[in-house]
């Protein structure tokens, strides 16, 4: 980001401050708008990055046609209508078809997504497309779970609501025991962790 950006964007930040009733001139406040700026940086950096380069960064041929399944895997968004946060936890299969992409791509791509301001329900089709459309798997499925803290801290603060939300393509879509199997296995315990 250019320097006379950051600038305006640290001045919308005093004004912010200014605006609730601080003074942004108080001591702890007065180095708040470059933190808040290196956040932002940090939060929005999805926007700079492309799911497609990440996942074909890393396929590789295979014969195996068994469902590959990550699941529970972190992330954190921002809510697109009010600025606060989305904590949450993906689930992620897919079926090879011929090929397979490293494991650790497949949270990346859920950081892609997750670092932009955005809503859960277009989240979860975006990793699924991404995904779909690049790697040509024979299926895949996402499943989300997500808390909302612009239901927990204002609005009707529903405290430890969890929003889920589902994007199901090709065999997962239309092939029921790949479904219940994909579903069985993310309500799994966890098991042993290494």
């Amino acid at each position: 980001m250019k320097e006379n950006e950051q600038a305006a964007f640290e001045a919308a930040v005093r004004t912010m401050i200014q605006s609730v009733g601080e003074n942004p001139r108080r001591e702890g406040l007065l180095k708040t708008p470059e933190r808040v700026f290196k956040a932002y940086q940090f939060m929005y950096g999805g926007y700079a990055e492309d799911p497609e380069a990440i996942l074909k960064s890393a396929l590789f041929t295979t014969s195996n046609d068994e469902m590959v399944l990550i699941k529970d895997i972190e992330f954190y968004s921002t809510c697109e209508h009010h600025l606060l946060p989305i904590i949450g936890r993906a689930h992620v299969a897919y079926i090879p078809n011929g090929k397979v992409v490293g494991l650790s791509k497949i949270p990346r791509v859920v950081d892609v997504f997750s670092r932009r301001m955005q809503i859960q329900e277009q989240l979860t089709e975006q990793i699924a497309d991404a995904i779909m459309g690049t790697i040509e798997p024979k299926g895949v499925a996402v499943v989300i779970q997500a808390r909302h803290m612009c239901m927990e801290m204002r609005g009707v603060e529903k405290i430890n609501s969890t929003t889920t939300s589902s994007a199901l393509r090709g065999l997962f879509k239309s092939d029921q025991k790949t479904r219940m199997e994909f579903f069985n296995l993310i309500n799994s315990p966890a098991g042993t962790r290494y």
